[in-house]
């Protein structure tokens, strides 16, 4: 079975905002899927060419949105996470739990790059977990980018407020081989 990658908000948008989802679809075709909570937070009156883009790719089939229906196991978790936690446990944002919850249930690979926020539900739930970078590098090692176009694809994330954990692509490459 090949699994479905569940996309938060902040992980898609690195793509998107730099006009590089095409190295999404080359590398996890006919398996990206966005939670609804994360449709609805690109959906943003400010940022209406992202949801354009969205719903051109669900109408070619390059992506698929998935809605988390009441009442069942999705829904307990995305409620546990993001609606009403336990006490004590700090509440997360919609669409991280949303793709938390879609990715548990059906065994997915949750791709975030909000590391302080999903970290202990990825090892809770024992879930497969992406990164932009982790991302960049498989399109590397597939040869769809080489280094240098990789180092200008991290720098235009930059330039447009990703938050990423390196200044550079090739100093990420470092740091994993470290």
């Amino acid at each position: 079975m090949i699994n479905k990658l569940f996309f938060d908000n902040d992980c898609i948008s690195s793509f998107l905002w730099v006009n590089e989802e095409r190295i999404l679809f080359k590398l996890y075709p006919e398996r990206i899927v966005l939670p609804s909570q994360v449709y609805i937070e690109l959906c943003n009156p400010s940022i209406r060419h992202l949801k354009h883009r969205i719903d051109q790719l669900c109408l070619s089939g390059e992506l698929s949105i998935k809605e988390i229906l009441l009442n069942t196991e999705e829904y307990r978790l995305y409620h546990g996470l993001a609606i009403a936690p336990p006490m004590g446990v700090k509440r997360i944002g919609k669409g991280e739990a949303a793709a938390i919850a879609l990715a548990k249930t059906y065994n997915g690979v949750l791709a975030s790059n909000n590391l302080k926020d999903i970290s202990g539900y990825v090892k809770k739930y024992k879930l497969k977990h992406v990164t932009t970078g982790e991302i960049l590098v498989a399109a590397l090692q597939a040869g769809y980018i080489d280094e240098t176009t990789g180092n200008q694809i991290w720098r235009n994330m930059i330039a447009r407020k990703r938050t990423l954990p390196t200044k550079s692509f090739a100093d990420y490459l470092k740091s994993i081989d470290s």
